[in-house]
């Protein structure tokens, strides 16, 4: 709840309304401080005016009534300070936050924790770029999109070209369309890995070092989910010197301890 002061912005009468007006302005401030709207160490000089204060408080009002707690707005300053500018409307985004409880079918809460992963999603358009990355998302078969996590949050403010382009690589490494969909759907953070950085070094280690098939990749699309460098290629010396070659999902899943006490 915003201080009971803030009622006083709109007062009635000149006269003492100047007086209440001093008084809820200072408290205003003192709020947007403590919620970290306004830098505390500001100067007095470089605070906002009371029109401009009122203006931030009529989108942080609104933002509360579509479930933003206090502790969530230093991010959104910090992320999306144009959401607190002086020519800021709320008309603005509020079609984010019907598409979120209509067509997502997200609660008052896993908007909120959507919205607070990703700030930027306040400003995709719902029509052009917020349904149809849905409607893939769940042509694909990707469950869970309400899921308030920050991976789900990029993934629906990701458009639908470059999903697709997560869809073509793995074709052109040779899955057929509803493989690689069901890939993706096991697999969605695929969608935000590089493809030259990250995707077809770790496949082509796969198939040229590791001489592993492409059904293994497969039957594990977590492959991916582990560093090259860290994981995948250490592992993989470490079997081969000792002659030793297991399922991926065992190479790559048990813990340091646990992988090198098993195989010295």
């Amino acid at each position: 709840m915003l201080l009971p002061s803030l009622q006083l912005l709109t007062p009635k009468t000149p006269t003492p309304l100047y007086l209440k007006f001093r008084t809820s302005h200072r408290e205003n401030i003192r709020y947007l401080k403590a919620i970290g709207i306004i830098d505390p160490n500001a100067k007095p000089r470089n605070l906002p005016s009371p029109q401009t204060v009122d203006q931030v408080l009529a989108t942080i009002n609104f933002l509360k009534s579509k479930g933003i707690h206090d502790q969530d707005f230093s991010r959104l300053a910090s992320l999306c300070p144009q959401l607190f500018s002086t020519n800021f409307d709320t008309s603005e985004i509020e079609p984010v936050f019907d598409f979120l409880i209509t067509d997502l079918h997200a609660s008052v809460e896993e908007s909120r924790g959507l919205v607070v992963n990703c700030p930027d999603l306040l400003f995709s358009n719902a029509e052009y770029c917020l349904r149809p990355t849905l409607e893939y998302l769940r042509a694909l078969g990707v469950e869970k999109l309400n899921e308030p996590s920050k991976q789900k949050a990029f993934l629906l403010n990701t458009r639908v070209e470059k999903l697709k382009v997560k869809i073509r690589f793995l074709r052109s490494i040779g899955f057929r369309y509803e493989e690689a969909a069901s890939f993706c759907a096991r697999m969605p953070a695929i969608f935000g890995y590089n493809i030259d950085d990250n995707l077809r070094p770790k496949y082509e280690f796969l198939v040229g070092e590791m001489e592993r098939s492409l059904e293994e990749l497969k039957e594990f699309p977590q492959y991916f989910g582990f560093s090259l460098h860290k994981r995948i290629a250490p592992r993989h010396w470490h079997l081969k010197q000792r002659n030793v070659r297991i399922k991926l999902n065992r190479m790559l899943l048990w813990g340091d301890e646990r992988f090198y006490s098993k195989w010295k």
